[in-house]
């Protein structure tokens, strides 16, 4: 399917692209071939649909953004900033994840000491949180 031009809905060219050093996904700069407007997008890759969770029991689970950035965003939910945080957080702590994936599968202690050491890295009291109800 081919991205439509987000002011007229004409069709798009791709003008620049390039991955995302922070996120796992893709920023690409499009030009509407009607409008001639230009913007700029953002792809990333379905997770839920590339890797699992392996829980201690063994079993498999659909990896969940959503479920991570929550956790994060408890830790976090005293801070001002909180909202801004664990989204940057998370996708910090998805990129240390998928670094460490080889066949698509990640382990539950792994997601939880990824997530308590970037952490205590960034905010001491926010990775004790996680340490006491997520570890």
């Amino acid at each position: 399917m081919d991205m439509v031009c987000i002011y007229c809905t004409g069709k798009t060219k791709v003008a620049n692209s390039r991955a995302s050093k922070r996120t796992p996904g893709t920023w690409r700069r499009r030009q509407c071939l009607d409008c001639q407007a230009i913007f700029t997008s953002r792809e990333n890759a379905d997770l839920s649909q590339t890797h699992a969770v392996q829980y201690a029991d063994s079993s498999l689970q659909p990896f969940s953004r959503e479920n991570l950035f929550i956790s994060v965003y408890e830790s976090c939910k005293y801070r001002k900033t909180a909202l801004e945080d664990a989204t940057a957080l998370t996708d910090t702590i998805i990129m240390a994840l998928l670094s460490g994936s080889r066949d698509g599968t990640i382990l539950t202690a792994n997601i939880k000491a990824t997530t308590h050491d970037i952490l205590v890295k960034f905010d001491s009291v926010a990775a004790t949180y996680y340490g006491a109800y997520y570890s």
